[in-house]
């Protein structure tokens, strides 16, 4: 995850603390910058959260629709396979014809 690639944290920041010179910044300024730092830290860690949230669910997601695909693919094959033999009506006259004939026994 990204999370390996990010060296501080807001605990980091958090207790960073300067040494102080004579010549050196207010603490108070340093700190308040600080306060924002953290407050934006923890807003890109909640976001980086939930996109690889969002990442896994779609990645899922895709599986399914692919394995749905294939079954559909496959029950396809099967049916465009299983009429290969075009009926007309022709062929439905001839069947009901004969189921005619055995139902009500008459031969020509």
């Amino acid at each position: 995850m990204s999370q390996d690639r990010i060296l501080l944290t807001t605990k980091d920041i958090l207790e960073k603390e300067f040494k102080i010179d004579t010549r050196g910044y207010r603490p108070q300024e340093v700190d308040k910058f600080l306060d924002i730092i953290i407050r934006d830290y923890e807003e890109f860690n909640q976001i980086l959260k939930e996109v690889e949230d969002e990442k896994k669910e779609l990645a899922e997601e895709n599986i399914r629709l692919k394995q749905d695909m294939r079954i559909l693919k496959t029950k396809l094959d099967v049916v465009k396979d299983g009429n290969t033999a075009e009926i007309n009506n022709a062929d439905i006259l001839r069947r009901l014809s004969s189921l005619e004939k055995l139902v009500y026994g008459k031969e020509e």
